[in-house]
């Protein structure tokens, strides 16, 4: 492990720099911590993040509709649909309100498995979960849904013969199309068994001003996994063949934003960063 860069006095410090790390390229993990307040970060994604601000100034906002709706999501899969078993693909570095802790709250024998790609997001993790029962956490592409899967940490973690939740939260924009995003979800979902369920938000451009869209894909063209905004019905093919699950009662699609999902008061709930990410959460079969 490196020592992180220089700061200046008085500046937020810099966490150590883990093997294969290179903290002179942001990451979307790393951007995704300071969007929501947190120091898991380097110089290179707080002046990324900061130059990208400038353009999109619901930043924040737009990461923090995210995270609420991941928390509801996993909340409501453990409390309403009585999983007690769940993978979180592309799970970011640690901050308030978890997966496992959100759903071990409804059964503290809630089984969970965290994968993300990012060696940061394991280095960062380790203490927090440690000693933590029925949880572990596999750095892992999820475009190698085999070797993802079939980890021995997942398999030993996981009942593929009961019910999971899938939560692929803010994630699968990081997938190009020439890797078919589409078929991969279809791939993970048809490998659990029935009544499993998948929670998924992605970003689009829909709605958002051109020097926006502009400096969203700039940004992540520079970091280590490139940005793909994708429209409402590209984002709606993720859930093909599956029932979807009501964001908030009477409403007559499962597609929303993520600001939405869930709320308790819409039009409170309503922003402009909510509006950057479409979700949904849907029963696979």
């Amino acid at each position: 492990m490196t020592e992180a860069p220089h700061l200046p006095r008085g500046a937020v410090p810099y966490p150590p720099v883990p093997p294969g790390v290179d903290p002179s390229k942001p990451s979307p993990a790393r951007l995704y911590d300071y969007y929501l307040g947190g120091h898991n970060n380097f110089e290179a994604d707080r002046k990324a993040a900061e130059a990208l601000r400038r353009s999109l100034p619901a930043l924040s906002d737009a990461a923090w509709a995210n995270r609420g709706f991941h928390q509801r999501a996993a909340t409501w899969l453990a409390a309403r649909a009585g999983l007690r078993q769940f993978i979180d693909i592309g799970s970011g570095l640690p901050t308030v309100g978890n997966t496992h802790q959100l759903v071990q709250r409804v059964d503290p024998a809630a089984r969970v498995v965290y994968a993300d790609i990012d060696p940061m997001v394991a280095a960062q993790s380790a203490a927090l979960l440690a000693g933590t029962p029925n949880v572990t956490l596999i750095t892992a592409d999820l475009r190698d849904p085999d070797a993802l899967l079939g980890h021995p940490a997942v398999c030993s973690m996981i009942d593929f013969g009961e019910p999971v939740g899938l939560l692929m939260t803010a994630v699968m924009h990081f997938v190009a199309d020439d890797h078919d995003p589409w078929g991969l979800v279809a791939y993970y979902a048809g490998a659990l068994a029935g009544r499993s369920y998948l929670a998924l938000s992605h970003a689009t451009a829909d709605g958002l001003p051109p020097l926006a869209v502009h400096a969203m894909v700039d940004t992540y063209a520079r970091a280590t996994e490139q940005l793909v905004l994708r429209t409402r019905a590209d984002v709606a093919r993720f859930f093909t063949g599956m029932q979807m699950v009501p964001p908030h009662p009477g409403s007559p699609d499962g597609l929303t934003f993520v600001g939405h999902w869930g709320a308790v008061d819409l039009a409170s709930a309503d922003s402009d960063g909510s509006r950057v990410l479409y979700c949904g959460v849907a029963r696979c079969r």
